[in-house]
């Protein structure tokens, strides 16, 4: 199980990525990888990024991205689309950016199948903190 973080920023990527191994007790076993930015170090989007991460945490029981916003979504879109530049088994996730990467890494930690971990991400939306 792997879990890839798509943001427009190469630093919120590596954070969240950070944060969510921490979380979740260090996810020793969970292979997660940030893909932020663009090649070049701008902000924006990266295809290759994306697909290289994807690429780094496929241990072939699926791949879950999720991704910040905007173009990020439609980059990964796109790259599913195709059907050959992602992993199989590569899901977009929707959740919350940084309480759904925890929801999922702390989820895939203990073992858990893409299914559950995407819907413990998706379930993130529900957190209230008021």
């Amino acid at each position: 199980m792997g879990i890839v973080l798509v943001s427009h920023s190469a630093e919120v990527a590596a954070s969240v990525a950070e944060l969510a191994k921490a979380l979740s007790g260090g996810a020793g076993a969970v292979a997660v990888a940030p893909a932020g930015g663009t090649a070049s170090g701008e902000f924006g989007t990266s295809s290759e990024l994306v697909a290289a991460a994807a690429a780094s945490v496929d241990r072939g029981a699926g791949v879950a991205v999720l991704t910040d916003l905007g173009s990020a979504v439609l980059t990964v879109k796109a790259l599913l689309a195709e059907g050959d530049e992602l992993p199989e088994n590569t899901r977009l996730v929707d959740a919350p950016f940084v309480e759904g990467a925890v929801a999922a890494v702390v989820t895939a930690s203990t073992g858990a199948d893409l299914a559950a971990v995407e819907a413990a991400a998706a379930e993130a939306y529900s957190y209230r903190k008021v």
